[in-house]
């Protein structure tokens, strides 16, 4: 069968598939959209020689032999059925299925009443491995893998345990504040790929670890359905909430869930076979032999995912510890047991310092971390951590519902050292300033205003270098009006130390994030690409059936005259019996296609209506 042929024959399976299966092909081969107008052009670029052997070096060796047995014995003896390739391969027929609907979803196998052929452009490079160095069909079936990996011994768990307890509850540290600092102020990812260096800066101070992992705490936060790409930038999800509110134990368990969930199949049953082994070097010599023609992409993602793997604690020194072993074999809630005997103790108690500090002498509680965090500003991270108190964060409490005796309260009961003098006085001087200096947005034109009965207060904003860029004007008393937005207005007067609040048209007080970004946020953007092409090929089918059954069959006609393509043609005749035609077409003009009979031997001219289908001969 031609190219042609292949594309004729895989347009009419595409033309047949629902929208969400369809969608999921052209996201799996990487499709683009630009170009392809109909079910013809889609199953041309599918056939492309570079789409085919990039979607065979994503196949792991049983699929690809299975492709190069159905494509030999096609060839020799007709179109096998399951049963054959079961008996060819030596193989249960519940394996043999399972790889041949792994083909199908590939768009890479042709299928008519339970026969299966691969396309002719899949044998064909398949032909070719041998001259770029990788294995032939009968290779494909017949090598074997590498030997099984080392065991791990049980004191070299013991010693794994310790440093994966360690590093797990510092990356659920870092991811944590990566998280809570995206929820401020979103991370913008470029177009080359990678975060923009201000953002990775920002967040690698924020979270505690080098610019060059935020990418991989982000990837883990994803993962976990906690972070995603909305057009350009970084953003947390919904689930952050709820996320946080979990214990430390429970956060880390999702995160690790994460990282298992997104393991593609075969490299999730991979590891479980090697829960007790070590991983290294020998893992990538088998995924080398699993994946033939993967080279650098499988690397790179087992690479990555171990990197992930070390990072959650998931494996220590390239062997799995006993909470990974256990996340693998029995689940999340096994591992999360299993990691609760390596994260240190919760404490209840802090220590207020003269300076305004407060010291936590190990992780705090998390319900009382939670509310601290809302009064102070995060500064140390780690087993031990400390916050500061400033009039800023206080007054952040006062807005979101504290009150000045709620603030000594809940400090007097946590603290070990009671409440220091100084702090005792900011508590009160912040609580008798709050409200006293207020923003809004303008009503009656673009910008924002900020208020204050304390003119001596307002007088200082405008001279205030650090709000220079704000370009605030007076424009009463008592009021000062800048072009920019309140959201932009209320971080500025936050950075600057001054204890602002945000009212509403009513001027009640209202809580209000700071905006460092000029732009929003919004829904996840994903790649519209698909639901872009998938509108455009099934566009001319959606007001006139009629008319597009006969552009379908034009479609039909001039590919296979494209390709001289040899196609099997039904025509309806004047006594409305039908007629099957085996024909090579020549020209499709006028309504009438000319063609030549390949079993009368003859010439053939029929009109365009009267054909009811065409097939691949």
């Amino acid at each position: 069968m031609a190219a042609s042929g292949s594309a004729l024959a895989l347009a009419a399976r595409l033309r047949a598939l629902d929208d969400d299966t369809l969608a999921r092909l052209v996201t799996q081969r990487a499709v683009r959209e630009g170009g392809i107008r109909d079910f013809f052009d889609l199953a041309e670029a599918l056939l492309d020689r570079t789409s085919v052997q990039s979607a065979l070096e994503r196949l792991d060796r049983g699929t690809l032999a299975l492709l190069a047995v159905t494509g030999e014995l096609a060839e020799t003896s007709g179109a096998p059925t399951a049963e054959q390739l079961s008996a060819r391969l030596e193989l249960p027929i519940a394996a043999v299925r399972e790889r041949i609907g792994i083909a199908l979803d590939a768009g890479l196998l042709g299928t008519e009443s339970g026969r299966y052929a691969p396309w002719d452009a899949v044998v064909e490079q398949l032909r070719a491995w041998p001259a770029f160095g990788l294995p032939a069909g009968r290779d494909l079936e017949s090598s074997s893998p590498p030997a099984m990996l080392e065991l791990v011994s049980e004191a070299d768990v013991r010693f794994i345990d310790r440093g994966a307890g360690d590093r797990a509850f510092g990356t659920l540290g870092a991811v944590t504040e990566t998280l809570l600092a995206l929820r401020d102020a979103p991370a913008r990812r470029l177009t080359r790929g990678g975060l923009a260096l201000p953002d990775a800066r920002r967040l690698a101070a924020i979270a505690g670890v080098d610019a060059s992992e935020v990418e991989l705490l982000l990837d883990i936060a994803a993962r976990a359905g906690l972070a995603v790409l909305a057009g350009t930038e970084w953003v947390p999800t919904a689930n952050l909430g709820a996320w946080l509110a979990g214990s430390r134990v429970d956060r880390w368990a999702e995160l690790a869930n994460g990282w298992l969930g997104r393991l593609p199949d075969d490299l999730r049953e991979l590891l479980r076979t090697r829960a007790h082994a070590v991983w290294g070097d020998g893992l990538l010599d088998y995924l080398d032999w699993l994946y033939p023609a993967g080279g650098a992409w499988i690397r790179e993602r087992a690479v990555a995912a171990a990197r992930e793997a070390e990072l959650l604690g998931i494996t220590g020194a390239g062997a799995p510890s006993t909470a990974g072993a256990r996340l693998l074999l029995d689940g999340t809630a096994a591992a999360a047991e299993a990691m609760a005997e390596s994260f240190p103790p919760e404490v209840d108690k802090v220590y207020l310092q003269h300076d305004l500090t407060v010291i936590a002498p190990g992780p705090l509680r998390v319900d009382l971390e939670t509310r601290l965090r809302g009064m102070a500003e995060a500064e140390a991270r780690g087993v031990a951590s400390s916050f500061r108190i400033t009039a800023v964060s206080l007054t952040r409490a006062l807005v979101a519902g504290e009150t000045a005796d709620g603030l000594r309260a809940f400090l007097g009961t946590l603290s070990l050292t009671g409440i220091p003098q100084p702090l005792e006085y900011l508590i009160s001087d912040t609580a008798a300033r709050f409200g006293t200096l207020r923003v809004g947005r303008l009503e009656e034109a673009t910008g924002s205003y900020v208020r204050s009965d304390d003119g001596e207060l307002l007088r200082q904003l405008a001279v205030d270098q650090a709000l220079t860029p704000l370009g605030l004007v007076v424009t009463g008393v008592h009021r000062l009006t800048t072009r920019f937005d309140v959201g932009l207005l209320y971080t500025a007067l936050l950075d600057a130390r001054y204890p602002v609040v945000a009212e509403d048209a009513e001027g009640e007080i209202i809580a209000m994030r700071a905006e460092r970004r000029a732009s929003s946020g919004g829904a996840p953007v994903g790649d519209d690409t698909a639901a872009l092409l998938i509108s455009r090929v099934r566009e001319s089918a959606a007001d006139a059936p009629e008319e597009a059954d006969r552009a379908w069959l034009a479609r039909q006609l001039e590919l296979a005259i494209k390709g001289k393509v040899t196609v099997a043609v039904t025509v309806r005749l004047p006594d409305d019996s039908l007629a099957e035609y085996v024909l090579e077409p020549a020209a499709l003009a006028g309504g009438r296609l000319r063609a030549r009979d390949r079993r009368a031997d003859i010439e053939r001219t029929l009109p365009l209506a009267s054909i009811v289908s065409v097939s691949d001969a």
